[in-house]
């Protein structure tokens, strides 16, 4: 990884709205002339390859206050009858999905995401997994995540969740700094955090992240280094550090944030930088452009073997070929199209107890589009792309590399036909996928967050 950090004019040239490529084509690209009765078809499709296993995420919308920074899909509420309505849509959901896809039914992933989905009490969360297993086979051997906000977190819900077969625990974090959760109206003791955490271990949960996001208002150099040094006394398995992606057009609540207080550019970059210094001190390993994990992680080994996954939920090391998602505004990857619920809780309900699929908007992947993917995939995940079979790719890239090539950001084998990214290119990432996106001339309108 580098070992500097990009000059002032570096970051301030390629400073610019970009997408993080979860997927690709990104969202904005998709349309809602895809339709329901489209993924259904794509559902059947997939449902022909009946001993590949699935990917499965389940998104739980409920937090019981708004956090100002969040760009998740979120309902606030304190009614625990809410999530008992929604169980009700989402397992009629399963239901229909099932249908659909046939015999296929073995699950090799499973992340429950949200909002908050330690929202759900202890019963609600037997019964979510009743209705997953009730439908979809759960592998022994699947790895079993959720997200958890350490405020709304109970031993009681660690304890139910490592019985039904979770493995995996992703903590929130953010940032420990008094002045900093004021300003995003999210309240979070170390204290808290560390009970929580060490309630996980206690458990048995072989792996446990930590996630931070830099670029909120008030991060100073200082009081970010006190929230590493905090943070990495529990030594975690992995890290996730996020950019803030503060879209004010496209999420209104983050209007309500002081923008005058926000790090931008270098001032944003060096939080990053001193978050790999942190962390390499600490014994860890970068792991594409944001994760860290210690050696022996899966992680660290996949980012080692050059097998690293990457889509909706981020890094990945045991990504299924294709993901059905569950619930409002989940996005789907199967049978060579994209899909997404409905974002509105009320439309979404309406549309799966009708018997109906909840899709929203999606795509079907042309030729170009999986070839593309593959592309940017590489380049996200490996830091190289070969492009041997899709020369014509690389002429179209060419004009937008030819910056990062000059700046020492990205090497170009034209004979070879591949794209390394140099390790100082690796702060810049982002920017030399995006000279493989056919769809940005179109979607240049949309609001990205920033790439650096």
């Amino acid at each position: 990884m580098p070992t500097a950090l990009p000059s002032d004019a570096l970051v301030r040239r390629y400073e610019v709205p970009g997408p993080r490529y979860t997927s690709y084509p990104t969202v904005p690209a998709w349309s809602s002339s895809f339709t329901g009765a489209d993924f259904q078809r794509r559902l059947a499709r997939a449902g022909r390859a009946e001993d590949t296993p699935l990917s499965l995420y389940v998104h739980i919308p409920f937090c019981r206050t708004l956090c100002t920074y969040c760009g998740c899909n979120v309902t606030i509420s304190r009614d625990p009858a809410a999530a008992d309505r929604y169980l009700d849509a989402v397992g009629q959901e399963l239901r229909t999905v099932r249908r659909h896809l046939g015999a296929r039914r073995s699950v090799s992933q499973l992340h429950w995401g949200g909002g908050s989905p330690t929202f759900l009490s202890e019963a609600q969360i037997r019964r979510l997994w009743s209705l997953i297993t009730a439908e979809l086979d759960v592998r022994p051997d699947a790895e079993v995540s959720i997200e958890a906000n350490p405020v709304t977190t109970t031993p009681g819900q660690l304890a139910t969740l490592r019985e039904l077969g979770f493995n995996r625990l992703s903590i929130g974090v953010q940032d420990f700094e008094p002045k900093v959760q004021r300003a995003i109206n999210r309240y979070q003791t170390f204290e808290r955090t560390r009970e929580v955490f060490d309630a996980a271990v206690a458990l048995g949960f072989p792996g446990i992240n930590l996630d931070l996001v830099y670029g909120l208002p008030h991060q100073t150099a200082e009081s970010w280094e006190q929230t590493l040094a905090m943070l990495l006394q529990l030594q975690p398995q992995r890290l996730a550090v996020f950019a803030f992606a503060f879209l004010p057009a496209a999420i209104p609540h983050q209007r309500k944030l002081p923008v005058s207080a926000m790090p931008r550019g270098p001032a944003k970059l060096s939080l990053m930088r001193r978050t790999y210094e942190a962390a390499l001190g600490a014994g860890y390993v970068p792991v594409g452009m944001d994760h860290f994990a210690l050696p022996g992680d899966p992680l660290a080994r996949a980012e080692a073997a050059g097998t690293l996954g990457r889509g909706f939920q981020g890094y990945t090391v045991r990504g299924a070929p294709e993901v059905i998602g569950v619930g409002v505004s989940a996005i789907s990857d199967a049978g060579g199209a994209y899909a997404q619920n409905a974002k509105s809780l009320p439309q979404y309900e309406s549309l799966v107890r009708s018997g109906q699929l909840a899709t929203e908007r999606g795509l079907l992947l042309s030729a170009d589009d999986l070839s593309r993917r593959r592309i940017i995939h590489d380049l996200m995940c490996r830091f190289r792309a070969d492009l041997s079979g899709h020369r014509d790719a690389l002429e179209q890239a060419l004009p937008s590399l030819q910056p990062l090539l000059e700046d020492g950001l990205v090497e170009v084998d034209e004979a070879a036909a591949e794209v390394r990214v140099t390790p100082m290119g690796r702060w810049f990432v982002r920017n030399a996928a995006m000279a493989f996106d056919a769809y940005l001339p179109r979607t240049a309108a949309v609001t990205f967050s920033q790439t650096v």
